[in-house]
């Protein structure tokens, strides 16, 4: 299956929010808007939307239905959050817009990041079978020694190893590539609440529904209730800092998927000397020096 390139995805539901959001302001309609989209960039989720909009009053629960990542699940929240508070929804949706370019960056930053321990990875798990082929190159007897006991011991052991060393790295890096929620979306959408003229609880109860009801992770608004109660206690525009801490929280998400990457080049290490190289041993080092001691005890007697 050919894998999807880094960003992609988030690229893309960034741009239909953007062109959601431009055709808002111009007065349209939101079934209008999700109308006009469908027919020109002609895609199946914005297909979906528009056929779920026959049978649904609300497009949040329109676009919940047709989504499939937890990007298009974003533009939902957003968008019921809007609905609930009177909020611009052209502004939400730019601005939730901004927020999936970030990710998509961050998601390209950590592909590049990855790239070198990924290749190294792919070329040490093949390592093992290489060294069995240069085996028989040399003239070893692999299946005369997997004949024996001892060789079938060797070569079994090596290939449980080599197998398990190549999960093993599979998941280091799936672990090192996995995303996580949208960082500062709990911001986001208080932000977007307060616009639309919600008080603070109000407007973290409708971001806390929104999450739920689109199907999405349930974010930390730890620190956005902080900086509520500092906003209230000092008389302070809290918009301003919900926005202002939503993009601190997405510059750190980027540096801390640096910070992986970085890491997996180290974690590899483990697998490759716990199992990849011993694999090496048992399977390529292992039967050419019993094939050699079988000639030899051969030619002896």
């Amino acid at each position: 299956m050919r894998r999807t390139k880094a960003g992609a995805e988030a690229d893309w539901v960034a741009g239909l929010a953007e062109s959601l959001g431009v055709l808002l302001d111009a007065g349209l309609t939101p079934r209008s808007a999700w109308t006009a989209v469908a027919a020109h960039r002609a895609h199946p989720v914005a297909r979906a939307v528009v056929a779920s909009l026959g049978s649904q009053s609300s497009c949040a629960r329109a676009i919940v239905e047709a989504a499939a990542t937890d990007d298009l699940r974003t533009i939902a929240a957003t968008w019921q959050v809007a609905e609930a508070s009177g909020a611009p929804l052209g502004h939400a949706l730019r601005s939730v817009a901004e927020t999936l370019r970030d990710v998509a960056e961050a998601e390209r930053e950590s592909e590049v990041a990855l790239s070198g321990p990924r290749a190294t990875a792919r070329l040490v798990s093949w390592l093992p079978l290489a060294g069995a082929a240069l085996a028989l190159m040399l003239g070893a007897d692999l299946i005369g020694t997997a004949a024996s006991t001892a060789g079938a011991l060797s070569l079994g052991a090596g290939a449980a190893l080599l197998l398990g060393g190549q999960w093993w790295m599979r998941a280091l890096v799936s672990r090192a590539l996995r995303r996580g929620p949208v960082p500062g979306l709990a911001e986001e959408l208080i932000a977007v609440a307060l616009t639309g003229g919600a008080s603070m609880e109000a407007a973290v109860r409708a971001a806390r529904r929104a999450v739920e009801a689109a199907g999405l992770p349930e974010p930390d608004d730890g620190a956005a209730r902080a900086l509520l109660r500092l906003a209230e206690s000092a008389g302070a525009p809290a918009v301003e800092m919900l926005i202002a801490s939503a993009r601190q929280s997405r510059r750190a998400a980027r540096a801390e998927a640096r910070r992986a990457a970085a890491t997996l080049g180290v974690a590899l290490m483990l697998p490759l000397g716990v199992c990849v190289l011993p694999s090496f041993l048992l399977l390529a080092v292992a039967p050419l020096v019993l094939a050699l001691l079988s000639s030899t005890v051969g030619g002896l007697s």
